[in-house]
């Protein structure tokens, strides 16, 4: 019997220093599926984030994509393995770089991999549009929109190749209710319409109960398979 699609985080140790932030972790997220993280301040949510969107290299375990094992992290993994995983950070300033435009932000990923202009161009004004950036705010630096702005087109930037999972660390923690609610919309929306896998990471268990179909414990992690 085939495996479904997946992401995998196998059994994946990871510290700094000697403080051990996890042990032996496991998480997986089916294509289509949302599966929600919760788990205490320092218990290494985010670092598992980073691991999974192959970020972070871990000390032990392995990160797998619909089977297939990753050994390296950022540019030393091939481009279409690496473009297939897109993360959502809690703070779009911290995310972003102050020199871009919005505009600039989202097409950063397709530059970087020689995208012709034109198809750079049409991309960008279509998940500008997506995501609700209007032409006025496009040109303005990060400095020069608001935090939900600025949050859309790191949105947009992280769909920008199609990725077919999509990891949200804390991504509508530092919102508006409005704005919380058109970033989850559009999400959804983009899971739907892609069959993506998403994984959402936060402390709010209303928007857990809403959103995900499952939810997960990290300290119960490390001795259970989910």
């Amino acid at each position: 019997m085939t495996s479904s699609p997946h992401l995998l985080a196998d059994k994946v140790t990871v510290g700094y220093g000697r403080q051990v932030v996890l042990d032996g972790v496991t998480l997986r997220i089916d294509r289509g599926e949302t599966v929600g993280l919760r788990g205490p301040s320092g218990c290494g949510k985010s670092t598992l984030v980073r691991v999974l969107a192959l970020l972070h290299h871990p000390d032990h375990g392995r990160v797998s994509i619909d089977g297939t094992p990753v050994d390296g992290v950022r540019y030393a993994v091939p481009v279409d393995l690496r473009t297939r995983v897109a993360v959502l950070f809690q703070s779009p300033r911290a995310a972003a770089d102050p020199r871009l435009s919005l505009d600039d932000l989202i097409a950063e990923p397709l530059r970087a991999i020689r995208t012709p202009e034109p198809a750079v161009r049409e991309r960008v004004a279509e998940l500008a549009d997506l995501v609700g950036l209007t032409p006025d705010l496009r040109g303005r630096r990060p400095h020069a929109v608001s935090d939900g702005q600025l949050q859309r087109a790191c949105l947009a930037r992280a769909l920008v190749h199609r990725p077919d999972y999509l990891l949200c660390d804390e991504a509508t923690a530092m919102l508006d209710a409005s704005t919380q609610a058109h970033v989850a919309a559009v999400i959804r929306d983009y899971q739907r319409a892609q069959h993506a896998g998403v994984l959402v990471v936060t402390h709010d268990e209303i928007l857990l109960n809403r959103w995900a179909d499952r939810a997960v414990d990290l300290v119960e992690t490390a001795s259970a398979v989910t």
